[in-house]
């Protein structure tokens, strides 16, 4: 008994320590992209500007544009990206490129209408100059039902 109250001690302090141990290039990542969603949300175009690459490109549902035509519809209030409720990140690094990829619900208006839906974000990080950069945004629409209860529902 004594035995397997020390294995299965062992076994939760190793599941920590791997948790504990991710790499910093993943957690910055992750960051960057919790960060992302909560400038879209807040119309923060002065952040977003700095992080979106030059030549980065962006595929909604609607229509593919560049960085400035994404800067200009957040801005305007075209796309108001209200709410992104992530259930999962993962990211994979190819030499100084990662690339994220984002399960979630998101609340947005478009237009004047409020909508809803469950996407895969596929979000495209460049390492240059020791500093990231996002190069691409791509939604993919889920055909799994929305999660999340919407401030319109309350």
């Amino acid at each position: 008994m004594r035995t397997l109250i020390i294995a299965c001690i062992l076994t939760v302090m190793g599941i920590q320590s791997t948790f504990a141990q991710q790499p910093s290039a993943e957690k910055e990542i992750i960051q960057l992209s919790k960060d992302k969603w909560q400038w879209m949300s807040d119309k923060n175009v002065e952040a977003l500007d700095k992080l979106f690459h030059e030549k980065s490109m962006f595929v909604h549902m609607g229509g593919t544009w560049g960085k400035q035509q994404e800067l200009n519809v957040i801005k305007s209030g075209g796309i108001w990206y209200k709410k992104a409720a992530v259930y999962q990140v993962t990211v994979n690094f190819i030499g100084n490129t990662a690339i994220v990829l984002n399960d979630i619900d998101l609340e947005a208006v478009v237009g004047s209408n409020t909508v809803v839906n469950p996407f895969m974000v596929t979000e495209v990080y460049i390492k240059e100059n020791g500093k990231w950069t996002m190069g691409s945004l791509t939604f993919s629409r889920l055909l799994r039902s929305v999660k999340i209860e919407t401030t319109a529902q309350k």
